[in-house]
């Protein structure tokens, strides 16, 4: 199935990905993990609130899978 995200849902699932690699590498310090840590929760709670799971659309788990599918690089 084609799925079309909102931009903002797309930009948010593709900033938690960068945030986490930040967050994987070993010379971010603990000071900046800690910073990682925060953007990753507040991406998340975006991500998980984000009204598009409400539509009838977005309310399959195959549409999750697609969104970090795209988000990822790939093609959903």
């Amino acid at each position: 199935m084609r799925y079309t995200f909102p931009h903002d849902l797309l930009e948010a699932q593709a900033a938690w990905y960068a945030t986490y690699r930040r967050l994987a590498d070993p010379s971010a310090g603990q000071a900046g993990a800690t910073a990682y840590r925060r953007r990753l929760q507040q991406l998340s709670v975006r991500i998980a609130a984000h009204p598009y799971w409400t539509t009838p659309a977005g309310s399959t788990p195959g549409a999750r899978m697609a969104l970090k599918e795209l988000a990822r690089g790939g093609r959903a």
